[in-house]
């Protein structure tokens, strides 16, 4: 580490008390990772001897019951020595019977509580952090438009949460020319430097549902004092699990057996204690269904979404049934540039006819 430099951790989004895929058999087990994982960044606070802990927003998944303040104010109080800066985000934002309001926090912590740009000074690292919190459920306006802030020897932060255009619209370029040594960046749950060693989102620690694909974790900063500048900054990767998509493609010869142990395989190749979602494309054999439950009962399976199409001849299905309902409903549907759903009705409906006449004969 570098002499004299200030060190700083970024996060956000921890999402404290919510349960993530709480209808499938590992969601308590996920509602505690978020916990853990917010634990292990404590952890690294400490480790790191970092200065600084920004927390951009929705440390809370709601409004914190008294006991949630209690536990990650303990968290808080085994860092002393660093210095904790909080602001609301949409989802724990400050409301007039808020026990955010009259609880007391470790002396090490400072909640960020107005609604409008407020900062914060701490002299002994000559470091002045600005910020805001969420009173409303949205904020439409770009308060961060056109920012001013005094011209300073401080080192200067701002955080923020927002980056849409119903939860703070941002404009990104004239926050990269402002004076803040640093733009600390909450709400969108995927992490990204939005301006090389100047402005970043840090993500949310866990993924919290299956579109938040990806690594997950927090940044670390580290800021020179005599030039106020970001000299290092980097992603620490936290996350207990990822949530993986992938497509599986299949042609005319692939069987049930064979599919299950190719995504199987997948699975184990890259980690069974990740959730994953499936997406089977492409022509099957008419004759074979795919059945994966026994997988989703033995893995974290969140979705498997069967896109495949049965590989049909209909002008053969035709000539073979050329005066029947068959015929008739090939003739009626089949048309050239059919779409996605116009083609799942017609092969739906093709298979059902002929199941049924498979029946009667």
């Amino acid at each position: 580490m570098e002499k004299g430099v200030m060190k700083f951790i970024h996060t956000g989004d921890i999402h404290w008390g919510m349960c993530p895929d709480a209808d499938k058999p590992w969601g308590r087990e996920r509602a505690q990772a978020i916990k853990d994982t917010f634990r292990l960044i404590i952890d690294r606070a400490r480790e790191m001897e970092a200065d600084c802990l920004f927390i951009c927003g929705d440390l809370f998944h709601r409004q914190p019951l008294m006991r949630d303040l209690k536990e990650v104010n303990y968290l808080f109080s085994t860092i002393p020595s660093v210095r904790v800066v909080i602001i609301a985000g949409n989802h724990d934002r400050i409301r007039d019977n808020s026990a955010l309001l009259s609880f007391t926090w470790s002396p090490n912590v400072t909640w960020i509580m107005e609604d409008s740009l407020t900062s914060v000074y701490f002299e002994d690292i000559n470091t002045e952090v600005y910020g805001f919190s969420y009173h409303t459920t949205e904020i439409k306006e770009p308060l961060l438009e056109n920012i001013q802030v005094p011209l300073s020897s401080r080192i200067q932060i701002l955080m923020a949460h927002g980056g849409d255009a119903a939860h703070l619209p941002i404009n990104f370029n004239s926050l990269e020319l402002s004076p803040f040594s640093y733009v600390a960046l909450g709400h969108i749950h995927k992490p990204r430097v939005v301006a090389e060693s100047k402005m970043a989102f840090c993500g949310s620690p866990e993924p919290l549902d299956l579109t938040e694909t990806g690594h997950h974790g927090f940044f670390a900063g580290e800021i020179n004092p005599a030039t106020k500048k970001v000299t290092h900054l980097a992603f620490i990767p936290v996350s207990q699990i990822q949530y993986i998509s992938l497509t599986v493609n299949v042609s005319k010869d692939t069987t049930n057996m064979e599919l299950a142990s190719r995504l199987e395989r997948e699975i184990i190749n890259r980690g069974e204690k990740n959730i994953y979602r499936f997406r089977i494309k492409g022509m099957r054999d008419p004759d074979i269904e795919f059945d994966l439950s026994h997988l989703a009962s033995r893995y974290r399976i969140c979705e498997i979404v069967d896109d495949s199409e049965p590989q049909y001849d209909f002008s053969a299905l035709f000539s073979e049934h050329p005066s029947d309902m068959i015929g008739f409903f090939i003739q009626t549907l089949q048309k050239e540039n059919m779409s996605p759903v116009e083609k799942k009705a017609l092969y739906y409906g093709v298979n059902a006819l002929l199941h049924t006449t498979d029946e009667r004969s």
